[in-house]
């Protein structure tokens, strides 16, 4: 609770929270992770079968990586002076936050999509309306050893002065 409350602390024009929490925790990880594994199955029948193996075990236990998984649901709200824009960025920040907030806990997270946020049965399983969207599967836990960070842009390719 205390890592939602932080990550609910953003700019939010209009106070609209134009974003929600779906926590997925014990058993429902299991079976979240089973409904992925079976639309991706039922998407992926014509393959071969040890690369079928191989993708339906993956996608059935993707949730299985951290003891928590919190879906931040992006639901932008009709409104004449706050742009869809400013909601959209005020959802990431949220999605941002929770990375910090675990992160202050002590805790590991990371930010994740994949195809499965972008997938209607998915969506219509975890119950969003047809305006909103996932913005990510943000996933907490302890990490046994430190990642590897990946490759980031140079300030010099990304930086200008007006």
């Amino acid at each position: 609770t205390t890592m939602l409350t932080i990550a609910a602390r953003v700019p939010d024009h209009g106070k609209l929270a134009p974003w929600r929490f779906i926590v997925i925790e014990g058993d429902a990880r299991r079976r979240l992770g089973a409904f992925i594994g079976a639309v991706w199955g039922e998407r992926n029948k014509g393959m071969d079968q040890a690369a079928f193996d191989a993708g339906l075990a993956k996608w059935t236990s993707q949730l299985q990586s951290a003891p928590v998984v919190v879906a931040v649901v992006s639901g932008s709200k009709p409104h004449p002076k706050i742009a869809e824009w400013e909601q959209v960025l005020s959802c990431g920040a949220v999605c941002m936050n929770l990375l910090l907030a675990a992160s202050g806990h002590g805790l590991s997270a990371v930010w994740l999509t994949e195809w499965y946020a972008y997938d209607a049965a998915v969506l219509a399983e975890l119950g969003l309306a047809s305006h909103e969207k996932v913005a990510g599967f943000v996933h907490i836990g302890t990490q046994p050893e430190p990642r590897e960070d990946r490759d980031r842009p140079s300030l010099a390719a990304i930086v200008s002065r007006y």
